[in-house]
């Protein structure tokens, strides 16, 4: 069973409308390669061109925050649900 990843609403173009995608990965950087893969594009509004996680992008697995984890290393197994959270407040970069 793969990992299901909730897509914020900015981020649903990548996804054809979907809220939620299946994804294969046992780590969030194979997760976020698997969701590039199926969703060309995507991975590029998540994370920097040195590959981490965009200062204004929460990732979750199972509602913790992965950055209180082991970041891009955090573990992942079947049935696990990840979500992209976009930040609320501030800053002059966006998802879209």
């Amino acid at each position: 069973m793969p990992v299901e990843v909730r897509i914020p609403t900015p981020l649903r173009k990548f996804t054809d409308g979907a809220d939620t995608v299946p994804v294969e990965g046992s780590s969030i950087a194979e997760l976020l390669d698997d969701l590039d893969k199926n969703h060309p594009g995507l991975k590029g509004r998540i994370c920097e061109d040195d590959g981490s996680i965009r200062r204004f992008v929460n990732v979750y697995v199972n509602g913790d925050d992965i950055r209180f984890l082991d970041n891009l290393a955090s573990p992942l197994k079947d049935g696990d649900e990840v979500s992209i959270v976009p930040a609320i407040a501030g800053g002059t970069r966006s998802l879209s």
